[in-house]
């Protein structure tokens, strides 16, 4: 029976490790948190720092195939495991991922367009940043940041940059400019080890306290945005000689038109919904690539909306599960606390 690592014990993880058994595989995790997310569901855990040599080594020598459920992964363990097995997606895609800067780069070079940004390494490079922005834009830390962390707004020339580059740590950062957006849209998509390429519907995403509330499909955009989506997340996936699935997320313009915010190696939060309203999910999608399977058809049989469960949102599942037309997950974490994620409902919107 063939073995697949993945790196990291969150949610991500435990539904991966769920759509591998499905498709007898047995899954081993390395996470240092015991008794984390991912080991209730996998067959193995690995009790250790993701950097650690020896916990490297046993994972290469237990797995035939190794993946990770987030892109903070430390490349140079991806590289080391990738020279004793095929590690998916690519350690290069963990590279461009982990900088800010260096992923918007990549992603103009793929011919796509992001919002303006500065690279800001000094107080003196984040005035001169902000001046030529007109005094607003996002600042944000180039590496380490999720879910709204590590980011400070600045919404005009009121609002005075000082000591803002030390409150930041005095990391390396980023400034993104604003951008006039309508809405904001993601898509999933997935590449095999052959090069096939299959793509969900965009979903159309709203955040609360920079964390994802919702997302709702089919997203309220034309046939070419969408489109466009496909065509720009193919041109990613391309250009790393990916494999497995990866999450592309974009503001869309009134005109309809795209600017790529950012993107994720992994199986992402805004494509929970496709456990639900499609026949394979984002997570036996990434099991199929990553093990050579061909890719399943990513069509929807239902619209949906998917509502993430944030702390004290587990008081609702009772209600939600009174409900018909709703798929209910629990990532089987201990404790609820303010801005963690404890799950996720999926309700199907019937015509």
């Amino acid at each position: 029976m063939t073995t697949i690592g993945i790196i990291g014990g969150g949610q991500l993880g435990r539904m991966l490790a769920m759509a591998a058994a499905r498709l007898n595989f047995r899954t081993v995790i390395l996470e240092p948190q015991v008794d984390c997310p991912a080991a209730q569901v996998a067959n193995e855990q690995i009790i250790a720092a993701y950097d650690d040599e020896a916990a490297l080594s046993q994972l290469a020598t237990v797995s035939d195939i190794i993946t990770y459920e987030f892109e903070n992964v430390p490349v140079a363990a991806a590289e080391r495991l990738a020279a004793k097995r095929p590690v998916f997606p690519p350690p290069k895609a963990l590279e461009v991922a982990q900088d800010r800067l260096v992923e918007k780069r990549f992603i103009n070079d793929c011919g796509i367009a992001t919002a303006r940004f500065h690279a800001v390494d000094s107080q003196a490079d984040l005035e001169a940043a902000l001046a030529d922005f007109g005094g607003s834009g996002v600042l944000k830390t180039r590496r380490l940041g999720y879910d709204g962390k590590g980011q400070r707004v600045f919404r005009s020339a009121a609002d005075s940059p000082a000591g803002a580059f030390a409150e930041l740590g005095g990391v390396p950062l980023i400034l993104e400019s604003f951008v006039p957006f309508e809405r904001e849209i993601s898509i999933i998509a997935a590449r095999s080890t052959d090069g096939t390429v299959a793509c969900f519907d965009p979903a159309e995403n709203v955040h609360r306290n920079g964390i994802l509330h919702t997302s709702t499909v089919p997203a309220a955009v034309g046939d070419g945005t969408a489109d466009a989506a496909r065509k720009a997340a193919k041109a990613i996936l391309d250009a790393l000689g990916y494999v497995g699935v990866i999450g592309v997320e974009f503001f869309v313009l009134a005109d309809g038109s795209l600017i790529a915010n950012e993107m994720a190696p992994r199986v992402h939060n805004s494509g929970h919904w496709t456990e639900a309203a499609c026949v394979v999910s984002q997570f036996e999608q990434h099991i199929r690539a990553v093990s050579g399977l061909p890719l399943g058809n990513p069509r929807r049989h239902s619209d949906c909306v998917m509502q993430n469960l944030i702390g004290d949102d587990l008081n609702d599942v009772p209600a939600w599960l009174a409900k018909d037309d709703v798929l209910v997950h629990l990532y089987g974490k201990t404790e609820a606390r303010a801005g963690r994620k404890m799950g996720h409902v999926t309700r199907l919107v019937r015509g």
